[in-house]
C-alpha cells in the first residue's frame, strides 16, 4: 500500500533523506520516531511530493491516482501537523481539501454529517465554521475528508502534537479504527508512548536514515524509550 525505494532528498549539501526504504501493508500503522531534523516530516512530504524527492520512488495509492485518475478510485490523504485541512471560514458540509490529493465528490449534507459522525465529531459541528473548532476537531475533519475520498493510505505529520491527553487518546482510537478498515497509515511523531499504543511497527530515524524498525508489541513503552535513546 505504501512503498519507498531508496528515497533520498538533498538540499544543497544537506541530505534530509538518505536511501530510505519502507514497505507497508494495508491496515498497518507505521510510526516514525526521531529527533528534530531526522527526516520524519521530509519522508511524509515526499509521498505527495512536497517537495519532490531527489532520488528514489515513493509509491502509494496517491501516486497511482495522480498518474491515472481513471484507473484508481482510492487516493491518499495528507494531514499536516497544523490540522488546517479546510479553510477556517468554511463549514465541513462542503469540504475542500487544501492538501493533495484529488477532489472530493459533491456529497449531500446527510453524507457529510455521516462522515463527520464516523470521525467522532459532535453532531452540531457540521453547522459550525472550522475556525471555531479545536485542533483535535480539525484533525478529525481530516479523517472525515479521507473517508469521503475513500482514501486507502494516510500520511500524518505529528497529528497529536498540541492535543490534550483525552483528545490525543480519542484520535489514537480513531486511527486504530481507520486502520482496521484496511487503510495504511504512516505517521511522524515525537510521542514515544502514543506510538507504542497505536502503531503496528515503529521506525527510528537518524540523519535522514531509517536506522531501526521494531514491531510495537515487542516492547513496553519504557523499553521502547530506552531503545530510542540508545539509537538516536
Amino acid at each position: 500500500m505504501i512503498v519507498a525505494h531508496n528515497l533520498s532528498k538533498v538540499t544543497g549539501e544537506h541530505h534530509a533523506l538518505n536511501n530510505l526504504n519502507l514497505n507497508m501493508a494495508p491496515g498497518e500503522i507505521f510510526c516514525l520516531l526521531g529527533q528534530n531534523g531526522a527526516g520524519k516530516t521530509t519522508t511524509i512530504n515526499c509521498f505527495p511530493r512536497i517537495p519532490a524527492p531527489s532520488a528514489g520512488k515513493p509509491k502509494s495509492m496517491a501516486s497511482m491516482w495522480r498518474s491515472d485518475p481513471q484507473g484508481s478510485k482510492r487516493p491518499s490523504g495528507l494531514l499536516a501537523r497544523s490540522g488546517d485541512v479546510v479553510p477556517q471560514t468554511q463549514r465541513p458540509g462542503k469540504p475542500r481539501l487544501l492538501q493533495p490529493f484529488g477532489r472530493i465528490p459533491l456529497y449531500s449534507k446527510t453524507n457529510c454529517r455521516s462522515f463527520c459522525s464516523k470521525a467522532g465529531l459532535p453532531g452540531d459541528s457540521i453547522n459550525r465554521y472550522v475556525g471555531t473548532y479545536s485542533k483535535g476537531m480539525r484533525q478529525k475533519v481530516g479523517i472525515a475528508i479521507a473517508t469521503a475520498k475513500q482514501a486507502k493510505a494516510l500520511f500524518l505529520d505529528e497529528p497529536t502534537s498540541g492535543l490534550d491527553p483525552k483528545a490525543s487518546n480519542d484520535f489514537s482510537l480513531l486511527l486504530k479504527t481507520t486502520a482496521q478498515e484496511g487503510v495504511a497509515i504512516l505517521m511522524a511523531t515525537h510521542d514515544i508512548f502514543r506510538a507504542k499504543d497505536v502503531a503496528t511497527r515503529v521506525g527510528i530515524m537518524r540523519e535522514g536514515q531509517l536506522v531501526a524498525t521494531h514491531a510495537a508489541n515487542e516492547f513496553s513503552a519504557t523499553e521502547l524509550e530506552k531503545i530510542y535513546l540508545e539509537t538516536v
